[in-house]
């Protein structure tokens, strides 16, 4: 039987789901066959740099495994082993990190699944690891009490690799499955050279480029087959959130519409509550959830939103040898930023191509998941608090990408979340004696003041309000060098 696909006036009323409501903080991982060279900035562009004359990548494919017209990209499948990938392993360290919904990039612009796939010979079930890594990620994660995600970049696919140069085996149709249908035959071996990078967005300067920009649009086989994926791993693995990357601005509105309709009429089917998130203006407005890539709003919003970012200084996306890596303590301020603003964090890591995950990026985790042992009372299952923060310290830019431009909090930022009769004041550092507020008086009558303590102490703390402004005494109270956090218990006055 056919799928009845909707029109937007039946897929627009979107509503993100309680259980991402209540989780906040999700982890993801970028691991394929681009893990194997680790050779970035993002080493998941690697296998649409190496073809490229001129390119980083280009000299270091040629130093490393020699020139592309002789060894492509196919030919490092057999180097991603993954022999020592343990799914269970992974999914009790993002579990510890305190993570609670997480998956894998099920394809990457690569066009190698994940998963055992029936339209795909290209898969990690029968090359490489020789797993269905979808497969044994789906099952960890539920066992450890959190929600599975995917995450889709498989539109990319059709302009991702030079399928014009007849010298490279991406124009060779044995290898189609990978590489993509070839297109744009007409332009010739000429374009093999590194293009000239253009300002694709306000953000996004140098990855794309104006070769990208120029290919013919997908054919409607190369939409069947990027439907017939998403339905491949919806069907087989019941994903409770798909994420898609920025390739879904080029795909035609039935397949989006297509894509939609199925995913509902299957979650309905299986009881579940599913979240979808697009970049930019991918879909209409009230058709999924905003994410912002390594962004996010400098201002609390109406609507709720996810920033997908790494665990990595920036530059990595994946296991690139040699790669820095954020502190716990920024990750913590940008989900503490994240969820007072009414916004989510979704955070990437790269794992090796044996399967393990980077000590670093462990080590990373594992702090993140030791503060929100402690404090994650102020993230779970809270809402923004009417005003969302205070302090000295001011974003630079606002939206997608602009943690470029990151600043570093102190103590006196402030970021505030609420449940119930409690506020959460999430000072962004290590507190002094005396913790001033501003943005808690006269919005709370200071006769509904019950309590204030500090999470992870629990000592009822002096305080004393003058004016507009909440003063407490904190000179006996536990502090924390990522964040402390102040609990102020509320108790009705006029019921």
């Amino acid at each position: 039987m056919g799928i009845e696909v909707k029109d937007w006036k039946e897929l627009t009323d979107y509503r993100t789901p309680d259980w991402m409501k209540k989780a906040k903080f999700g982890i993801y991982t970028h691991w394929g066959v681009y893990s194997v060279p680790a050779f970035g900035p993002n080493v998941s562009w690697y296998p649409y740099k190496m073809y490229q004359e001129g390119s980083d990548q280009f000299a270091y494919h040629c130093r490393e495994y020699g020139h592309p017209a002789k060894v492509g990209y196919k030919d490092l499948i057999p180097m991603f082993t993954g022999e020592k990938f343990d799914a269970m392993e992974w999914a009790e360290l993002f579990k510890k990190a305190g993570a609670r919904f997480a998956g894998p990039v099920a394809e990457h612009h690569d066009g190698f699944s994940m998963w055992n796939s029936h339209v795909n010979e290209w898969n990690a079930a029968v090359m490489g690891p020789k797993q269905d890594v979808v497969g044994a990620l789906e099952k960890a994660v539920r066992a450890q009490g959190m929600h599975f995600m995917i995450a889709f970049h498989h539109a990319e696919n059709w302009k991702f690799y030079p399928h014009w140069v007849k010298e490279y085996d991406t124009s060779d149709p044995r290898y189609a499955g990978l590489y993509g249908e070839a297109h744009n035959m007409d332009w010739g071996s000429e374009k093999r050279y590194l293009p000239e990078p253009i300002r694709w967005s306000d953000t996004m300067d140098g990855t794309i480029d104006s070769q990208w920009i120029a290919q013919d649009l997908p054919s409607p086989a190369f939409h069947e087959k990027w439907f017939t994926k998403l339905k491949e791993v919806i069907d087989a693995y019941r994903p409770d959130y798909i994420w898609f990357d920025f390739g879904l601005a080029f795909i035609n509105d039935h397949y989006q519409r297509k894509f939609l309709t199925y995913y509902r009429e299957m979650a309905e089917k299986n009881g579940q509550e599913t979240a979808v998130s697009y970049k930019w203006n991918h879909l209409p407005v009230g058709a999924g959830l905003i994410d912002l890539e390594q962004g996010r709003f400098a201002e609390a919003t109406y609507h709720d939103w996810i920033t997908d970012t790494t665990v990595d200084a920036g530059e990595a996306w994946g296991y690139m040898r040699d790669a820095k890596y954020k502190s716990a303590k920024s990750l913590i301020h940008y989900l503490l930023d994240n969820v007072s603003k009414n916004g989510y964090l979704l955070l990437n890591v790269g794992p090796k191509p044996d399967g393990t995950i980077p000590e670093e990026a462990r080590k990373v985790l594992l702090e993140m998941g030791e503060w929100l042992a402690e404090n994650g009372e102020a993230v779970y299952d809270t809402t923004p608090w009417r005003t969302a923060q205070e302090g000295p310290t001011k974003m630079t830019g606002s939206g997608a990408f602009c943690e470029m431009d990151e600043v570093e909090y102190t103590p006196k930022d402030i970021r505030y979340t609420m449940k119930d009769e409690s506020i959460y004041a999430s000072a962004l550092g290590r507190i002094g004696n005396r913790v001033t507020l501003h943005q808690i008086i006269p919005m709370v009558y200071k006769e509904e003041i019950e309590s204030i303590t500090v999470l992870g102490d629990g000592k009822p703390l002096a305080w004393e309000a003058k004016g507009n402004t909440l003063i407490i005494d904190t000179s006996k109270a536990g502090k924390n060098d990522i964040a402390t956090v102040l609990k102020i218990k509320r108790k009705n006055i006029y019921g």
